[in-house]
């Protein structure tokens, strides 16, 4: 990057740096001090592109990867679109096996970003053929001069978040954060930001968050996998129906659960309060908040970090939309969004 007129050799200059913002509004009634690390100011719009870039560039260190092979990778959406944005800088081609679970929003950017798209149930076993992950992995051994990214057990999605998001989390704070609230799935944004900030103090409390019909939260508390937790949700890039090694159990120190519907609504009122337009998973993490101080968690001079992972334009036919939350069920509670007058 030019430093003095501030130009950028490319998109891939703007991965990370993201901006720590105050909550003033959603947190007026809590104890504490709240903070949003809103990762949708990377140019993917989510945390994911941090996680893409190390590890493809690691692997271009090693030599494992040249210019021409193909990346191959599950997900829930937000990686590939990363995934797919460092390969077109960098000259891969990308392939992605995408859970249904996925919005129609994240699997038409994806194609709209050159990625190819295999698009898997999300409600089956992980070692089912048709799950993505087994989809992907047969993707893997058919095509040659491939690389399987396999975010859920690789090392270096703990890594890249250690070596950046932690660092500028304590930095930003003035090292004077205590608690740090991110959601887990792969785990890996919430391990590699844990071990940097334990590091720095080990007092800082590390609070993940887990959604129901997902195992992780229990494995956390008893190191056994219960496939009795496994049921249908719609939270995405949230929990897991098995338990991924990217995820430093011993790094969190506890987990809080949050339900489909509260996540959701919780989102919009975000939109309300804040004037930032967040993800579902946004939700959820700002859902486990109010929850922790339904339960006097946090102390009138703790300063909390709470993790937005990704941007709202990625739920449209989701959450902000009426229709679908009508259809789950989710206007049972009252959402302060405005009516659209239509004038004729």
């Amino acid at each position: 990057m030019n430093q003095k007129k501030q130009v950028f050799n490319n998109v891939l200059d703007l991965i990370g740096n993201t901006p720590l913002i105050k909550l003033n509004n959603i947190t007026k009634k809590f104890k504490g001090n709240y903070y949003a690390k809103v990762e949708a100011f990377n140019p993917g719009h989510s945390s994911k592109d941090r996680v893409a870039l190390y590890i493809i560039e690691q692997a271009e260190k090693k030599g494992i990867i040249k210019p021409g092979d193909t990346i191959i990778e599950t997900t829930s959406g937000n990686t590939g679109f990363s995934l797919a944005m460092v390969s077109i800088v960098k000259g891969y081609n990308c392939i992605l096996a995408v859970s249904s679970k996925s919005s129609a929003d994240k699997i038409d950017m994806l194609k709209n970003m050159g990625a190819q798209v295999y698009v898997c149930p999300a409600n089956v076993k992980a070692d089912d053929p048709r799950s993505y992950y087994e989809v992907a992995k047969k993707l893997h051994k058919e095509i040659k001069g491939s690389v399987y990214i396999n975010q859920y057990f690789n090392e270096l999605n703990i890594e890249a978040h250690y070596a950046t998001t932690g660092p500028e989390i304590w930095n930003q704070t003035n090292g004077e954060i205590t608690h740090l609230v991110s959601c887990s799935g792969t785990g890996g944004t919430i391990s590699g930001t844990a071990r940097f900030l334990k590091e720095k103090n080990s007092n800082v409390k590390i609070i993940g968050v887990d959604a129901y019909g997902s195992v992780i939260k229990k494995y956390h508390e008893t190191r056994e996998f219960d496939s009795n937790e496994i049921y249908p949700y719609r939270i995405e890039g949230l929990g897991k129906n098995l338990i991924p090694t990217a995820t430093d159990f011993d790094a969190i120190d506890q987990f809080e659960k949050v339900a489909d519907q509260e996540s959701a609504i919780t989102a919009r009122e975000i939109a309300i309060e804040e004037g930032l337009f967040v993800g579902y998973t946004s939700g959820a993490a700002m859902q486990a908040v109010k929850q922790l101080n339904e339960k006097n968690t946090f102390n009138v001079n703790d300063t909390i970090v709470v993790v937005f992972p990704d941007h709202g334009s990625r739920y449209m036919s989701k959450i902000y939309n009426d229709k679908w939350m009508e259809d789950q069920g989710f206007f049972d509670l009252e959402i302060t969004t405005k009516s659209i007058e239509y004038i004729k």
